[in-house]
């Protein structure tokens, strides 16, 4: 089971994003894990997944689970838009060995409740016996996954054993903590205050590039990596969050998928600037 301190990884990326940088996994992987975290949830929304090809998402799961063995876990986020991919990569995760497996709900079409319990359904099934966590972004999916749905989900999962929330402000994510499942929280403002409260760790987009930060946030039960979010999110964070993982080491480059977009100039100058005081 899941616990402590994750990153929500970064995916290493070549060829201006078009292709997977397979010989970047396991130098970024033994970054994080020489960070103190306990595992990383790979493709969610710092991991650019939705706009990764099926194959791609396969192949990439297959070099995270491999570089992490023994040194970190790894749930590997399989939402994709149909049931058909999502379920098939849920498969293929539980497959590899994968320590979990996460959904969020399909964006675009908002589904009401029958059909989104029937989709969570069919893809925690796919992943048995593996752990199965229900990605709760309502920004992210446009709509919420209600208590309603997580209630009706645990009778006919057996291996839904918790969430990732990443709702905001705190009044959206605090009901999530009364369902009796283990709760994983997204925002780095609220670790602390979640922790507090009964959640059993955090999924952090800072954790990708600043692990030891997150490690020691959930540790100490410290809501003070708001102030780090806030600064990252002023420029594009997927290439900003790559920028700092390369200028700490690592052989990863800055490229992301479009539509997402890189860095400029004076960008990486100012973010350069901004996160010097984070990297002691």
């Amino acid at each position: 089971m899941l616990r402590g301190a994750l990153a929500a990884a970064a995916t290493p990326l070549r060829d201006g994003g078009d292709a997977l940088d397979e010989d970047g996994f396991a130098p970024y992987v033994e970054f994080l894990a020489t960070g103190g975290l306990d595992g990383i949830l790979a493709f969610g929304t710092t991991g650019e997944g939705i706009l990764l090809l099926p194959d791609e998402r396969r192949r990439a799961a297959e070099l995270f689970v491999d570089a992490a063995r023994g040194k970190l876990q790894v749930a590997v986020h399989a939402g994709a838009q149909s049931t058909r991919d999502t379920v098939a990569l849920a498969e293929h995760a539980a497959s590899i060995g994968a320590d979990a497996v996460a959904v969020i709900s399909p964006p675009y079409f908002p589904l009401d409740e029958d059909a989104l319990l029937a989709h969570l359904s069919a893809a925690a099934h796919a992943a048995e016996p593996v752990p199965f966590y229900v990605y709760e972004f309502e920004r992210a999916s446009g709509y919420a996954v209600s208590p309603a749905v997580l209630r009706r989900l645990r009778e006919v999962a057996p291996n839904l054993v918790g969430l990732k929330v990443s709702d905001q402000p705190y009044e959206k994510f605090e009901p999530y903590l009364r369902e009796g499942l283990d709760v994983f929280v997204g925002p780095e403002a609220f670790i602390g205050r979640g922790i507090g409260s009964g959640a059993v760790g955090a999924v952090s987009a800072l954790g990708s590039a600043f692990p030891e930060w997150v490690a020691a946030a959930v540790r100490e039960r410290s809501d003070g990596l708001g102030e780090l979010r806030q600064v990252v999110e002023r420029f594009p964070r997927h290439a900003a969050l790559k920028r700092v993982i390369a200028r700490r080491g690592v052989p990863i480059r800055e490229d992301v998928r479009t539509p997402l977009r890189g860095l400029t100039d004076d960008e990486r100058r100012e973010l350069d600037a901004a996160v010097e005081p984070w990297l002691g």
